[in-house]
Formats: C-alpha cells, sequence, structure tokens
C-alpha cells in the first residue's frame, strides 16, 4: 500500500504571532517554522503503517516555495521515504492546494491519502474535503483511530455526540485529529539520512493546475488583549458582579 501524506509550513505553534504594522499580514521576519501539528500526526499515523506492515512506502508532500523542503525533510527525518514539492511562489489557498494534491493524486495513485484536518494558521479545514470531492475518493474526517481491513480502511471519528466509526473503500482519504496519536521525535541519524532520500519538486504546470486566487486578505489583526480578573471576597459579591456588572444572570 502507497500512502500520501500532505505537509504544511506554518509558524511553531509555540511561538506568539504578531500581525504587521500594516494590518497586511503576518510578521514572518525571524519566525521560527514547523509542520502543522496535524499534518505531524498524519506522518506519524502513516509510518506506524508502514512499521506495522500495511503501507510499503510513505510519501511526504507539501506545496509552496522551497522553504516548505525543511518541513518535508522533516517529515522524511519522521520516517517518509520520499518526498515531493509541488513550487508554487504564492501562499495557495484551499481550494488550489486540494487541486494540486490531485495532480499528485494521480501521479502516484496512492491507496491512502491521510492530511491533517486543518492548519493552525488558516483554520479552514476544507483541504481534505474538497480533495475528496475533486478525486472521487471516499473521506473520513476527524479521524481518532485509523484500522486498515483488508480493502476497507475503518475510520473512528469525532462528532459532536461522540464517535462514530465509518468503513471506507481503498483508496480513501483521512483527516487526522489530535487524539490519533502521538508524533515522535526524529532522531540524529534520521534527520542526516533524510537529507540523502529522494526529494522531487513539481510546478503547478506539471500538474495540470492554474493557480488562482478566489480569495482576497483584507486585514490581519491581534485577538483584542484579555481583561484582568479581580477576586472576590465571598459568593454573595461574585453573584452580584455576575449579575449587574458582567449582566451574565439575571
Amino acid at each position: 500500500m502507497k500512502v500520501l501524506v500532505a505537509v504544511k509550513r506554518v509558524v511553531d505553534y509555540n511561538v506568539k504571532v504578531r500581525a504587521k504594522a500594516d494590518g497586511s499580514d503576518v510578521d514572518l521576519n525571524n519566525v521560527k517554522m514547523a509542520i502543522n501539528p496535524f499534518c505531524e500526526i498524519a506522518v506519524e499515523e502513516a509510518v506506524r503503517l508502514k512499521e506495522a506492515g500495511i503501507a510499503t512506502e510513505v510519501i511526504a508532500v507539501s506545496i509552496g516555495d522551497k522553504s516548505c523542503q525543511e518541513q518535508i525533510r522533516t517529515a522524511l527525518a519522521l520516517g517518509a521515504d520520499r518526498g515531493i514539492q509541488v513550487d508554487v511562489e504564492t501562499a495557495a489557498e484551499p481550494l488550489v492546494v486540494a487541486k494540486l494534491l490531485k495532480g499528485v493524486v494521480d501521479k502516484e495513485a496512492p491507496q491512502l491519502v491521510i492530511l491533517g484536518k486543518q492548519s493552525i494558521d488558516g483554520d479552514n479545514n476544507q483541504t481534505g474535503q474538497m480533495l475528496g470531492a475533486l478525486a472521487n475518493m471516499p473521506q473520513g474526517t476527524f479521524a481518532s483511530e485509523v484500522v486498515i481491513d483488508g480493502d476497507k480502511v475503518n475510520v473512528t471519528r469525532e462528532v459532536d455526540g461522540g464517535l462514530q466509526t465509518v468503513s471506507l473503500t481503498l483508496p480513501a482519504i483521512v483527516t487526522t485529529d489530535l487524539r490519533l496519536n502521538e508524533p515522535r521525535y526524529a532522531s540524529l541519524p534520521n534527520i542526516m539520512k533524510a537529507k540523502k532520500k529522494q526529494l522531487d519538486v513539481y510546478s503547478a504546470d506539471d500538474l495540470g493546475v492554474t493557480v488562482t486566487k478566489h480569495l482576497t486578505q483584507v486585514k490581519v489583526v491581534p485577538p483584542p488583549e484579555r481583561q484582568e480578573g479581580i477576586k472576590v471576597a465571598d459568593v454573595d459579591e461574585l453573584v452580584d458582579k455576575l449579575k449587574n456588572e458582567a449582566k451574565v444572570i439575571s
């Protein structure tokens, strides 16, 4: 079984993101970048499938300029066999990403595609679903457990009412949730080996996709500062402030 895993370059989740002074975008100068945490979970799941003897090859793909090769190499150090960069100079929106991934799917013909359910920068939660529609593949989103059973994959997914298990016929698409697994750390020997692993570069034209914009970013502003809390002497004072100041009870 060939498994394709998408990884995205984002600001490290430990970094406090700041907007530019003119509000045009996020300030990325000298900011630490990393693999999107949900994508890291996707890589881990694919590598575990390979270690279990289910997957024969794990391919990590990322869309962006040359800088995203750093994240592909990280995925290779975590256990992926080879990498693919789709060279796009500007930030691609979810629909374009889905079209580019569909082009990679057509070239590689994987039996399973694993993506993070969303990225921590855009928080769109759209790419996996769009890819499923474009590639005409069944999808299991928000996966907290993935079990391969012959030509099917059983995906336990988190929904508002609890857990739901769906059975998908391969080839299929899975998007990962936080509770699917805990990603490993890359060891130094594997980081060194990753430098020698195959990394192919495709352009959007190679995949037959025209990169267009459907969305316009109007402004980026930081969230409002949280106000300081206060201490109350007793329950009566708490109730009084909730009723007369916060006005959340009547």
